[in-house]
């Protein structure tokens, strides 16, 4: 007799390798996916210092260029270009100013605001103390009243005279200044004051922002040759300059103003 034929048998085996080989592609796609997801994102992440950093670099190379060339209009244009290169220079010496201001406010700004949660905490936990004491003691005052023998009532009333001052010392403390008058007083004062760093910070960084586009605009006028580039380059270096000046001198200034700003255009539509 003969055996019957294992082809069968064969293509059930090579039916089930092409099934795992898709769940292995499947799977692979899967896994290689996210990273290239990320690669992606991590490839659109792009600061602005890297695009001064290279409009930077390619007016050097122009600069070079011009300089090797010579010539009565290269010398011409090698004359604008030193101009707009000094400009270059003192933007990005400012820019440098402003971005170490805008860290050290924005350092203290958060130091304050941990000392601000901090101080919130511990007027919290003398509440709670105070509260826990000033029930015990009108619980205590409540027994007190059906109390007969004078040596307990005695006892009570000097307890409760005692829970009643502690009540008094977690409310105000001037010695020890960790009252809950006090603790409020230091915990505003400290939001106040992280306020006041991170307006400091707010402006520098709007201080930054126009340092960079200026030095941006400035080294395409030298690539570029258009003169206007350098007089907006010039403009943003003013308008940063008023900025850091603001986050050195009045912080809360472009705040209040629009505050200001915000009252009268409500007096103007209520009227």
């Amino acid at each position: 007799m003969k055996r019957p034929p294992v082809a069968p048998r064969k293509q059930v085996a090579s039916r089930g390798s092409v099934r795992v080989g898709k769940i292995n592609s499947i799977r692979l796609q899967s896994s290689i996916c996210p990273a290239i997801v990320a690669r992606e994102q991590r490839g659109w992440e792009g600061s602005m210092s890297h695009v001064v950093h290279a409009v930077q670099h390619e007016a050097e190379h122009r600069l070079e260029h011009e300089h090797a060339d010579g010539g009565g209009h290269a010398t011409k244009v090698s004359d604008r270009n030193k101009k707009i290169a000094l400009l270059i220079a003192v933007i990005a010496l400012f820019l440098s100013l402003s971005e170490t201001l805008g860290k050290s406010a924005q350092t203290a700004g958060i130091e304050l605001n941990i000392k601000a949660s901090d101080t919130w905490n511990f007027f919290q936990a003398k509440t709670v103390r105070q509260t826990t004491l000033r029930t015990a003691a009108e619980a205590l005052r409540i027994e007190l009243t059906g109390q007969t023998d004078e040596a307990v009532k005695s006892l009570m009333s000097k307890q409760i005279e005692g829970w009643n001052a502690t009540v008094k010392r977690y409310e105000s403390d001037p010695e020890q200044k960790d009252g809950r008058k006090e603790l409020k007083a230091q915990a505003e004062q400290y939001e106040r004051d992280r306020d006041v760093a991170m307006s400091r910070y707010h402006n520098y960084e709007f201080g930054s922002a126009a340092y960079q586009i200026g030095i941006v605009l400035a080294s395409a006028a030298v690539i570029t040759g258009m003169i206007g580039l350098a007089y907006g380059a010039a403009g943003l270096g003013v308008i940063g300059l008023v900025f850091t000046g603001i986050g050195l001198f009045a912080p809360n200034a472009p705040h209040d103003a629009m505050h200001w700003f915000g009252h009268l255009f409500q007096a103007a539509g209520a009227h």
